[in-house]
């Protein structure tokens, strides 16, 4: 990449490194990362296609194409991603939010259809605030309350509660599950529970593909020896926080369900279907109080 290149040669080099990188979709990559060092869009980067970049678009693709190289996931360096249809903040204190989990929230629209009841809603292990939020915004007499034992990701989900216009809402504070104690501090009792917890085995967090192993929060990953680890309490303190009659609708790892659903069976729950993701795995366990 050199100064006084041209779009068209920015993209062409910048698709060749991340091809050398063993990286897919490299066409489709390489004009983001072009449209966000230019802050251009896409349609405007093919109308300029021919014209030369200024320097400073040359240096700020040549940093971003880098970061990319070394398989850091795109949803960082762009600063978002995008979860239902919403535009949710980012950063490595953070799982990336993912198509998966917009089956944790298909679930709940056919759980509750009518979208005006004043829910009360738990999430355990926050994040980004994907899960909640986007409830939230479906739900608008509903109120939250959100936990996650990392103080940054509970930074990025209150930022996202604002720009989404929920944080009035919503109650976002610091908790862990792995503590003594700790449903008590919710609250409640709450008609709905929801939780995208850690489920890879421990053994094999470091043999995910590099975007996960080496940036993604290792807190928000490991699940145990088993994977299990994280349902075991939640499906303990679910009992507690769900009022009866209420849900607590759980995602879990490929062929965790059926464990799954028999924790929360133990924790005197009625588990329902498993809900399958588009990928056909039985991706959400929901069960009733």
């Amino acid at each position: 990449m050199t100064a006084g290149a041209s779009y068209d040669s920015l993209l062409r080099d910048t698709s060749v490194a991340l091809t050398a990188a063993g990286i897919d979709n490299v066409r489709f990559e390489a004009r983001l990362l072009l449209s966000h060092a230019a802050g251009l869009t896409i349609e405007q980067l093919i109308a300029r296609g021919r014209d030369p970049a200024p320097a400073a678009v040359v240096t700020a693709l040549r940093e971003l194409t880098a970061r990319r190289v070394r398989r850091e996931p795109m949803a960082y360096i762009l600063g978002e991603r995008e979860f239902w249809g919403l535009a949710f903040k980012v950063s490595p204190a953070v799982l990336v939010p993912r198509p998966d989990s917009e089956t944790v929230i298909e679930t709940v629209l056919d759980l509750f259809p009518d979208r005006g009841r004043a829910l009360r809603i738990a999430d355990l292990g926050l994040g980004s605030g994907c899960l909640l939020l986007t409830l939230l915004r479906e739900y608008p007499a509903a109120i939250g309350v959100g936990i996650d034992a990392s103080p940054e990701a509970l930074d990025i989900a209150r930022a996202n509660a604002e720009t989404l216009g929920v944080a009035s809402r919503a109650r976002l504070q610091p908790g862990d599950w792995r503590e003594d104690g700790w449903a008590g501090q919710l609250g409640g009792p709450f008609d709905l529970l929801v939780s995208n917890p850690p489920y890879i085995e421990s053994g094999t967090v470091d043999g995910l593909m590099p975007e996960v192993a080496r940036h993604e929060p290792r807190l928000a990953l490991d699940g145990g020896a088993d994977g299990l680890a994280a349902y075991r309490a939640i499906a303990a303190g679910a009992a507690r926080l769900v009022a009866p009659g209420g849900w607590a609708v759980v995602e879990g790892g490929e062929g965790q369900a059926t464990d799954i659903a028999a924790l929360f069976a133990a924790a005197g729950f009625t588990p329902g279907t498993p809900r399958k993701d588009l990928g056909g795995i039985d991706r959400v366990v929901p069960a009733q109080h």
